[in-house]
């Protein structure tokens, strides 16, 4: 069988903004309490924030390219696959009713998930203020967050009309 990908989307864990800023400011505290114990003294303690900033740096770097989850529409279904030792998630889109673009949540700061059963949904996000929901004949919801949500909505809305 031919695999004709219609969508397909790479979301990574170093693209989040507030936990991104978040280390990139503890790394500098890190370097700054460095560089003042370094002037006073000669310490072990300036080592170590120098290491600890190195390390909070290079953890930042490595998250830039680790795939939080994968969106993949092929074949007339929706596949999620995400980190290493998660299930890979395969939603029939002939039993979709309806897709519509809607904000993630009205908090300004969310947690990535994967497979999160909360109120009645399905969750999928990394990052990002607007997400897809998608429902099937069930009555079953999924939000799935996008980075561009308007391609994932159209595309998913073409595939249910076929």
């Amino acid at each position: 069988m031919a695999k004709h990908v219609l969508y397909q989307e790479r979301q990574t864990l170093g693209n989040i903004k507030f936990w991104t800023t978040r280390r990139f400011v503890l790394g500098l505290f890190c370097f700054v309490a460095y560089y003042i114990s370094e002037e006073r003294n000669r310490a072990e303690e300036a080592d170590l924030f120098l290491v600890v900033g190195s390390g909070i740096l290079l953890i930042s770097i490595i998250f830039v390219f680790l795939t939080h989850f994968r969106t993949v529409i092929e074949n007339g279904s929706l596949i999620l696959t995400g980190i290493y030792s998660t299930k890979k998630v395969k939603i029939d889109l002939s039993n979709i009713v309806s897709s519509e673009i809607v904000r993630y949540s009205p908090f300004m700061i969310n947690n990535p998930v994967y497979n999160l059963h909360k109120k009645g949904t399905i969750r999928f996000y990394a990052y990002g203020k607007y997400a897809v929901k998608i429902t099937d004949k069930d009555g079953l919801s999924y939000l799935i967050g996008s980075q561009d949500p308007i391609e994932l909505d159209a595309v998913v809305k073409t595939v249910i009309t076929k």
